[in-house]
């Protein structure tokens, strides 16, 4: 399977599924894994923002791309900045070659319409890279039909499990 992906239940704490891919990424990568990708960390600077959000690249020494944006006090509008995911899904493709294992924060609403990381996924499975990633439930039907048979669920204590045998299955 070149594709494995995990979904967590609807009472999962906020960001749960970016502290599980954030320690798995870090996990692997001192197992000695080449690693690629990017993990979300949030942060809540103040009582009324929901929360800032950056994607931090893997191996990147850049600072962090902040993918949401403010929108102010009452806004019920998506926060999340579409340009600046994008340039995350740029700086990810960049450093993708020699890697063993690619780690991507989720498939969302903007991979839902054909943008985000789609492009980095499609890379990936071009090359044969295995790609984890965290799939909400509102876009698991978007992501069956972007990923046919090539994707397998995995409950989220297999991860490491998966993932450390779609390296040494690797071609």
């Amino acid at each position: 399977m070149l594709m494995g992906w995990f979904g967590l239940d609807e009472d999962a704490q906020p960001g749960a599924a970016d502290d599980l891919l954030g320690q798995l990424a870090r996990d692997l990568s001192a197992q000695g894994v080449r690693v690629a990708g990017a993990v979300q960390v949030n942060s809540t600077p103040d009582p009324e923002c929901a929360c800032d959000m950056d994607v931090v690249v893997i191996g990147d020494d850049a600072p962090p791309i902040r993918i949401s944006q403010s929108l102010g006090t009452g806004s019920t509008g998506c926060r999340l900045d579409p340009g600046a995911l994008e340039q995350a899904a740029a700086r990810v493709s960049q450093r993708m070659a020699g890697a063993e294992l690619l780690v991507l924060p989720k498939f969302g609403r903007q991979e839902a319409l054909g943008r985000g990381f789609c492009s980095v996924i499609a890379q990936a499975v071009s090359e044969d890279l295995p790609v984890i990633l965290h799939v909400p439930a509102q876009q698991r039907q978007a992501f069956a039909q972007f990923s046919g048979d090539l994707a397998q669920r995995i409950a989220p204590d297999d991860l490491g499990r998966w993932c450390a045998r779609a390296v040494a299955e690797r071609p």
